[in-house]
């Protein structure tokens, strides 16, 4: 499986998030924000290998802990 980037991971992570945390854009922004988290969804589920976006963020935060210490996670795996 190719290895997304750490860096692009953590603003799919940090954007999705942030998109689910907000309220009250009218009903045109809400659509806009749907449109937009559909889209993270599908792309951190494409970027971790995973089908549902809650299996895709823990996944993701696996992968980033294991960028930031390599030698942790191969003795953990």
């Amino acid at each position: 499986m190719l290895m997304p980037h750490p860096v692009v991971l953590r603003g799919l992570i940090e954007e999705y998030e942030a998109l689910m945390a907000r309220e009250g854009d009218g009903e045109a922004g809400k659509g806009r924000r749907a449109l937009r988290a559909q889209d993270l969804a599908y792309t951190l589920c494409v970027s971790t290998g995973t089908r549902e976006v809650g299996q895709a963020l823990a996944t993701a935060r696996r992968l980033l802990t294991a960028a930031r210490d390599p030698e942790e996670s191969a003795i953990a795996g």
